[in-house]
């Protein structure tokens, strides 16, 4: 098995939606805001060759979106989906498998794209399957009104319409190496992977832990459906991460991939980090 960091490109977002309740004064030094009190996040993915199959977690925010809306979310950086995943040695067309976390517009917009004419949309990876938590999918084509801006069909039904959509099994497993857990906080059924490398444990946290800077448990992203279960999931999930010395993938840290996480006394706070390939060559 090997791994590889898929860097989509950077958004920003702001920095009191991000951190919810905490007071600016408390987290503008773990992502400093800008005049417009905007922060700077990553997009990473992650690519796991796993035997015969390139498994694909996440894809970012696409290319489809009209000029005003990316004007919203000021994209910036030197990276995009196709060009890191080309760097891997790996085009659209290898792809095997999609796992979407969730279906957010800065997680799944890379699944469809335009065609040549742009006047249809067909799949960014067309021989994959793209896996879905059946209780998250439901969700996202029915959303509620706080998180409908979120979920933008023009990512979600092609999947479905061009025959490529599978459902996680209730075993939560994509291969014999990668299973997941399930959080609600954030929204409905997010599925966060595990991958067992080498002995080892890897956790896509997409959006319970989105970023380093979130591991307290109170840190929670004003996005969230549910903030006090977050803070539960959190707690309870980083009282295993402590005990059985996972490393976490954080997919929206602007810099850094991974970490561990310790036990202070003052509560959990990030351990070693640094990219991927610190912790798995």
């Amino acid at each position: 098995m090997r791994l590889h960091t898929i860097h989509t490109g950077n958004f920003m977002l702001d920095g009191g939606a991000m951190f919810g309740t905490v007071p600016k004064s408390m987290w503008q030094h773990i992502n400093p805001a800008d005049g417009n009190n905007m922060c700077n996040w990553a997009m990473r993915c992650l690519l796991v060759e796993d035997g015969n199959r390139l498994i694909l977690i996440d894809n970012g925010m696409g290319e489809k979106q009209s000029e005003k809306f990316f004007g919203y979310y000021y994209l910036n950086g030197l990276h995009s989906l196709k060009k890191s995943l080309n760097d891997a040695g790996v085009d659209f067309g290898d792809i095997t498998d999609v796992v979407l976390t969730h279906l957010h517009f800065d997680h799944c917009g890379g699944s469809v794209k335009w065609n040549s004419m742009k006047d249809a949309y067909e799949l960014t990876f067309p021989k994959a399957n793209y896996w879905v938590h059946p209780a998250h999918w439901e969700h996202a084509i029915h959303p509620n009104p706080r998180e409908k801006a979120s979920f933008l069909r023009e990512n979600i039904l092609p999947i479905q319409e061009l025959g490529n959509l599978c459902f996680i099994g209730e075993d939560l497993k994509i291969s014999e190496n990668i299973s997941g857990i399930l959080a609600q906080g954030h929204t409905e059924s997010m599925f966060c992977p595990k991958i067992n490398i080498n002995g080892e444990t890897l956790v896509f946290m997409a959006d319970m832990i989105p970023s380093s800077g979130h591991i307290k448990p109170n840190y929670v992203m004003g996005y969230d459906i549910r903030p006090l279960d977050t803070m539960k999931e959190r707690e309870s999930f980083l009282i295993d991460a402590v005990e059985n010395d996972y490393t976490l993938f954080f997919e929206h840290d602007l810099n850094i991939d991974c970490g561990k996480v310790n036990l202070t006394e003052k509560g959990y706070a990030l351990g070693a980090s640094g990219m991927l390939t610190d912790f798995f060559k």
